[in-house]
């Protein structure tokens, strides 16, 4: 760290929030670096004293990756704003924060960790990094419908990127997305005439859901992290 680094870098490094969360936290003046109120350049340096709410925000030597499967009914949220948020049914050993959120309804593969930079790379739509979901809709699934969601269909003022849709049973679908747009799944069944009726995300890149059961997490296996760790390289 002798040339330092950006505060939001080591906010969201210390598992304390994502880099644009942490941006508005200084626009805010809730950030303090060696005792001055910080600014968007701010940058940290070995044996800065870094604090928010008058804690001392240390960066994270040990960094940890879970897989846990949300069960419908949650929320991805902090334990504060919510009394359904994941964080408030399950005690992690450390701070970690989720990885691309699923809605309440949803349920399925929820990657948490408390590295910020990883989380920050599995995100970025640019990256084209892979989830999928097995879906099922309230009526039988035609060909034009497979076509339709494959090609991409035009939803929050913008066209989805095209993707792979594959039907696995009169009213069910396995989809596999590289983008992650609000509720797109269903905004997209939606638009081709079809309700959501259950939505699992079976898959982020190359780790799975297995037979993890809901409400349970585990950590990464070595050759996951390091398979996860090379995929965001590239």
């Amino acid at each position: 760290m002798s040339d330092g680094i950006r505060l939001n870098k080591y906010l969201a490094d210390a598992a304390l929030c994502s880099r644009r969360q942490a941006d508005k936290l200084i626009e805010a003046g809730e950030i303090k670096v060696d005792g001055t109120v910080a600014d968007l350049g701010t940058r940290v340096y070995e044996g800065s004293v870094v604090m928010y709410k008058g804690k001392i925000v240390k960066a994270k030597d040990n960094l940890l990756i879970y897989a846990y499967n949300k069960p419908i009914g949650l929320v991805c949220t902090s334990k504060e704003a919510d009394k359904d948020s994941i964080f408030g049914k399950v005690e992690f050993p450390e701070r970690v924060n989720y990885v691309g959120r699923l809605d309440k309804d949803s349920s399925g593969l929820l990657l948490l960790t408390n590295d910020g930079e990883l989380a920050n790379a599995i995100q970025k739509a640019r990256n084209n990094h892979e989830k999928e979901y097995l879906v099922r809709v309230n009526k039988d699934i035609d060909d034009a419908f497979i076509e339709k969601m494959s090609k991409g269909v035009p939803i929050l003022d913008t066209v989805t990127k095209k993707c792979k849709v594959e039907k696995t049973g009169t009213r069910t679908f396995r989809i596999i997305l590289t983008q992650g747009l609000n509720r797109q799944i269903r905004r997209m069944c939606d638009y081709c005439g079809y309700r959501v009726v259950n939505l699992k995300r079976v898959r982020v890149m190359n780790v799975k859901l297995g037979d993890l059961r809901p409400g349970a997490y585990r950590a990464l296996t070595a050759s996951e992290e390091a398979k996860l760790r090379n995929m965001i390289s590239d």
